[in-house]
This record gives C-alpha cells, structure tokens and sequence, in this order.
C-alpha cells in the first residue's frame, strides 16, 4: 500500500466521493499504482512549483541570511499556496 500524505488524501477522497471508481480500481489492481503515482506527482509538483514561485518571488539565499524570519515567512506562505494548488489539480478532481 503507498504511503504518503497525497496517497492518503486521495484514497480518503476517493472512497468518500467516487466510490465506484475507488471499487474500479481496488478490484482490477490498480488502485495502488495509482496512488503512488498521485504521490509521486503531487511531490514532484510541490518541489517544482515551489522553486519557481521563490525564484519569481525573489525569496533568494541572501534574504535567507539577512532576514531568516521573514524567508521562513515567505517560504511558508509559497508552501501552503502551492499546496493548495496540488490538492485541487490532483488529489480532489
């Protein structure tokens, strides 16, 4: 069974909100590889999209050193709205 914080919120929503495809694919042996692809993908995404936003947000090494509050601040902030995005592109749709 994959593990995983994405795996988990998509086996949780699928059996809560599309049970019949949740029984498709536990029945035909599908439903683990695809959960450890939605993990794969959303960990991927989360990594990928956060470098972007941090570059295009100029939350840079040197504000880490100059300001360690406010880039644990910032890259907190890029953290959650990135997250936000992978859970509706993937784990609730």
């Amino acid at each position: 069974m994959p593990q995983g914080k994405y795996a988990s919120l998509r086996k949780t929503y699928l059996m809560q909100y599309h049970y019949g495809l949740y029984l498709n694919l536990l029945t035909q042996g599908k439903l683990n590889a695809h959960l450890t692809e939605i993990q794969e993908t959303a960990s991927r995404r989360m990594v990928q999209i956060t470098r972007q936003m941090m570059e295009t947000e100029d939350v840079s090494e040197t504000l880490k050193a100059n300001d360690p509050m406010k880039w644990t601040g910032l890259v907190n902030n890029i953290q959650r709205r990135v997250e936000e995005q992978i859970l509706q592109e993937l784990i609730y749709n």
